[in-house]
């Protein structure tokens, strides 16, 4: 279905609606990721920071063009369901005060442009912010999101690459400790977003989205979420080289999130608690990525 008619007392779109279809809030936390990325591959390859001034520069504003121009894509595709859900029906694309073909438009721009300033750290990069383009894109977006419950957990291999392009802007062979910060991302964004769901569940339904908790319950969903974090703790923990604090740090951290997430079987107010794990679930991330920088300083 096509949105509504354009107002004729607002007939064109603004800057802050090209900005809301881009998720400056997604794209904003990714970037924070994309630097951990790239600041722990200096250290690691015994680089000087201020030399890398203009390659910095260049991962950033190329992550954050091929991030918003995948939020871009998303809206256009999305714009048939969006309008049957409380949290979308506003959105520019919804109301018509963008055109679908403007937004389409933008984000093969963005995208293609992004793509071009990540080519010009290292090729590397650039593919792996193609690949993340590519799974948020077309696997996630044009595919599992509408077919499959499983769509939260493919679609984070795109939330887990920014640190992977952040490093490969320095090394394009990519240390394992890129691949540990990958699934950190990875393993995170499942209780993250299912909370989420939670949240939303009716909103899905009723736009006939199949995420977890639409198609399988409450309870599966919350055991779901318990494993992703369990699993987070020792992985997070493989960062040993990080030093005490962080190492403390993580610890506390991810027990206290798996303290929450078990509390969910017992809970009675399920949208209380999944608030909760939401909430946490930001925290953690900022807490600990701004840590690995800190530490490492």
């Amino acid at each position: 279905m096509e949105p509504g008619p354009l107002s004729e007392s607002n007939p064109s779109g603004t800057w802050k609606d090209f900005l809301t279809i881009a998720k400056l809030g997604i794209v904003f936390s990714n970037l924070i990721t994309t630097f951990a990325g790239f600041f722990l591959a200096i250290k690691y390859n015994d680089a000087v920071f201020s030399d890398n001034i203009m390659t910095l520069i260049l991962c950033i504003l190329g992550a954050a063009l091929v991030i918003a121009g995948g939020c871009c894509l998303n809206n256009y595709i999305d714009r048939d369901i969006d309008q049957h859900m409380e949290r979308t029906i506003k959105r520019p694309t919804v109301t018509g005060r963008i055109p679908a073909s403007q937004v389409l438009w933008v984000g093969i721009i963005v995208s293609a442009l992004g793509t071009v300033l990540l080519a010009m750290t290292t090729l590397t990069a650039a593919v792996m912010g193609l690949i993340g383009l590519f799974v948020y894109v077309v696997v996630y977006t044009m595919w599992l999101k509408r077919t499959h419950s499983i769509n939260t957990v493919v679609g984070g291999i795109s939330g887990a690459v920014p640190p992977l392009i952040g490093w490969a802007s320095i090394d394009a062979n990519l240390h394992w400790v890129a691949w540990i910060l990958f699934l950190i991302m990875f393993l995170w964004q499942p209780p993250h977003f299912l909370a989420l769901a939670m949240k939303r569940c009716e909103d899905y339904r009723n736009a006939g989205i199949p995420m977890l908790p639409v198609v399988s319950g409450f309870g599966i969903t919350k055991r779901q979420m318990i494993w992703y974090v369990a699993a987070l703790i020792p992985v997070s923990l493989y960062l040993f080289d990080f030093g005490k604090i962080y190492l403390i740090l993580a610890s506390v951290l991810g027990i206290g999130w798996l303290v929450l997430a078990l509390s969910g079987l017992k809970t009675k107010d399920d949208m209380k608690w999944a608030r909760m794990m939401f909430i946490y679930s930001l925290n953690y991330l900022t807490i600990m990525f701004v840590a690995m920088i800190l530490v490492n300083i």
